[in-house]
């Protein structure tokens, strides 16, 4: 039987656009008390006025590390407590490694790795207190397949899955649940980098997904009974030929 959410809280990092606002939607349906952290101020408060009043604005630049380690009192001065984080904001290159362009891979790699990590580190003192919790990473694919084409980004993800799997361990014994949705292609900003023949080809075959499918399967992660956790649950387009 799944867990009723409602009266739960929680933050979710790039949560104006994407998957980040898909899961948002569907944690305010459930009747969640929602942060939405950002650092495009202007489209974090349009994405809550969409949200309604359960949706909480916290403009916040990742790449900053003090403020991130510094985030917790902002997330209680919206919620009160937190329940859930949901570690979702990252960035895509893809690209061969010899043509690429190492200052846009620190970028990539600060968000996706240390800035995710950092995030985690920010909440776990009040969750351990608490003796409970779930945090969700956003991971990929990627993150258990070498992907040819996004060498830098597969390796971001590869840490990724390999920080959520050693921390999980070290949390169990405080109640706090952990795991990653590792996702396919999925329609968003990430691949606006993409080039043309890609996209079309792409869609033509079917190997697309919408940011609302990663959002069920997040919301199935987070409705298990507290005694059953999903470590990771990979969802892919059906036309994705791997």
């Amino acid at each position: 039987m799944a867990d009723n959410l409602s009266g739960k809280t929680a933050a979710i990092t790039g949560g104006a656009s994407g998957i980040g606002f898909a899961c948002a939607e569907a944690l305010v349906a459930a009747g969640v008390e929602t942060v939405l952290i950002d650092n495009d101020a202007d489209r974090l408060d349009a994405a809550c006025r969409q949200l309604g009043p359960s949706a909480h604005p916290l403009a916040l630049n990742l790449l900053d590390g003090a403020a991130v380690s510094g985030m917790m009192p902002a997330i209680l001065d919206r919620v009160g407590h937190l329940d859930i984080l949901h570690v979702n904001a990252g960035a895509y290159v893809g690209g061969k490694v010899a043509e690429g362009d190492p200052d846009t891979w620190d970028r990539v790699l600060d968000l996706n790795t240390n800035a995710a990590f950092r995030s985690v580190h920010a909440v776990l003192r009040h969750m351990i207190g608490r003796k409970s919790g779930d945090i969700v990473f956003t991971s990929s694919v990627a993150g258990v397949i070498p992907v040819i084409w996004e060498p830098i980004y597969t390796a971001s993800k590869f840490a990724v899955q390999a920080f959520v799997h050693s921390t999980r361990r070290q949390l169990i014994e405080h109640g706090i649940r952990m795991g990653a949705v590792l996702p396919g292609p999925v329609i968003t900003a990430l691949l606006d980098d993409w080039p043309k023949a890609k996209m079309d080809e792409a869609l033509a075959a079917k190997s697309l997904m919408e940011a609302s499918e990663v959002a069920d399967a997040v919301m199935f992660m987070l409705t298990r009974p507290r005694g059953v956790v999903i470590r990771d649950i990979t969802i892919l387009p059906h036309g994705l030929d791997m």
